[in-house]
C-alpha cells in the first residue's frame, strides 16, 4: 500500500475523532470558532468542527470554597487573624459572564473580603468580633454578592470560622478567665462556709434550748416529789423541818451509792462523812434565814422616807469700829 495513502487514513481518522469530545456532569464548555465565541456545551458527548472550532475552556458549575485569612486591628488595637470562607458557583445561565469578564475569580473574592473585613473589625472590641462574627459575615456576603453578580458568580454562604489573637493577648485572657474562676469558686466556697456555720450554730442553740427545756422540767419533777414527799411525810407525824433533814439524807447516801457503782468513775464527793447531809441541811435553813432577814431589812429602808432639812445661812455682822 502507498505510505502517502496511510498517512492520510490516519491523518483523516483523527481529524474525525477530533470532532468529538465529552463534557463532564456540572461542567459547561466554552467553543470558540476562529478566536469568537461560539456557543457553550452542556455535560454529554459533544460534537465539533475539527481546525475551525476549539474548545477556549472549561467553566466548574460545583459549589467552591475559597478560604481566606487576614490580619487586621480591632478598636482596642489587637491585631488577630480571621479565617472566612467563603462558598461561591457559577450560574449556569451566565457561563459567558464568568469565563469572558472576571479572569482570576479567587482573587477577586480574596481582595473583596479584604476590604470588608478590615472595615469592619477594627469598629469593634476583641470580645465584640467573637460575639457579633455572624454579623462580620453578613457584611462579607452581602458585599461579594453586589460585586461578583456582575461577573456571572453567587456566593452561597461566607463563614468566619476561626478568629485567632496574639500569642500574648490569648495568655492574657485565659489568665483573667482563670482568674474569674477562682473569684468564682472563693465565693462559693466562702457562702457554703457560711452556710456550715450558720446551720451549726442554730443547731447548736436549738440543742441549747431543749437542754435548758429539759433541765427545767427535771428541777420542776424534783421540787414536785419534794412537796409530795414532804405532804406524805408531814401526814405521817414528821414536821418540815425533819421531812427536809430526811430526803437530804437519803439523797446524800443515794448519791454515794451511785459513785460507788460506778468503778471506773474519778468523782469524788466532798465531805462524805455521816454527818455531811445534817450539816448541809443546817447550811441551806441558816442562808435562807439570812436571806429572808436582808430581804425584809431592804423592805422597811424603802419604807422610810428622809425628812427634809433646812439650813439658813446668816451672814455674820461686822462689829463697829469708834473713831
Amino acid at each position: 500500500m502507498n505510505p502517502f495513502l496511510i498517512v492520510i487514513i490516519v491523518f483523516g481518522l483523527f481529524i474525525f475523532l477530533s470532532s468529538f469530545f465529552t463534557v463532564k456532569q456540572q461542567t459547561a464548555v466554552i467553543i470558540e470558532r476562529f478566536g469568537k465565541f461560539l456557543s457553550i456545551r452542556q455535560s454529554g458527548l459533544q460534537l465539533k468542527i475539527p481546525l475551525i472550532d476549539r474548545i477556549a475552556g472549561r467553566v466548574n458549575l460545583k459549589i467552591q470554597q475559597l478560604d481566606v485569612i487576614i490580619e487586621t486591628k480591632t478598636k482596642d488595637n489587637v491585631f488577630v487573624k480571621l479565617k472566612v470562607s467563603v462558598q461561591f458557583m457559577v450560574v449556569k445561565e451566565t457561563v459567558y459572564d464568568a469565563f469572558y469578564k472576571l479572569e482570576y475569580p479567587h482573587d477577586q473574592i480574596t481582595s473583596y473580603v479584604f476590604d470588608v473585613v478590615r472595615a469592619e473589625v477594627p469598629k469593634l472590641k476583641l470580645d465584640d468580633v467573637f460575639e457579633r462574627k455572624d454579623d462580620i459575615a453578613i457584611a462579607v456576603k452581602r458585599e461579594l454578592n453586589e460585586a461578583m453578580t456582575t461577573y456571572g458568580y453567587t456566593i452561597i454562604n461566607t463563614l468566619v470560622t476561626d478568629i485567632d489573637p496574639d500569642i500574648q493577648v490569648k495568655n492574657a485572657m485565659n489568665r483573667i478567665n482563670a482568674a474569674d474562676r477562682e473569684k468564682t469558686v472563693a465565693e462559693f466556697e466562702a457562702e457554703a462556709s457560711r452556710i456550715r456555720i450558720v446551720a451549726k450554730a442554730q443547731a447548736e442553740a436549738e440543742s441549747k434550748k431543749l437542754q435548758g427545756q429539759g433541765i427545767a422540767d427535771q428541777r420542776r419533777e424534783i421540787a414536785r416529789g419534794l412537796v409530795e414527799s414532804v405532804d406524805v411525810l408531814n401526814k405521817v407525824g414528821i414536821n418540815s423541818q425533819e421531812a427536809s433533814a430526811l430526803i437530804v439524807v437519803t439523797q446524800h447516801y443515794d448519791t454515794l451509792q451511785a459513785i460507788g457503782a460506778d468503778t471506773n468513775s474519778n468523782l469524788i464527793l466532798l465531805p462524805n462523812s455521816p454527818q455531811a447531809g445534817s450539816d448541809m441541811l443546817n447550811n441551806m435553813v441558816a442562808s435562807f434565814s439570812a436571806s429572808n432577814q436582808v430581804g425584809e431589812m431592804m423592805k422597811k429602808t424603802k419604807r422610810i422616807k428622809p425628812a427634809a432639812h433646812h439650813t439658813d445661812y446668816v451672814e455674820p455682822e461686822e462689829p463697829e469700829t469708834e473713831v
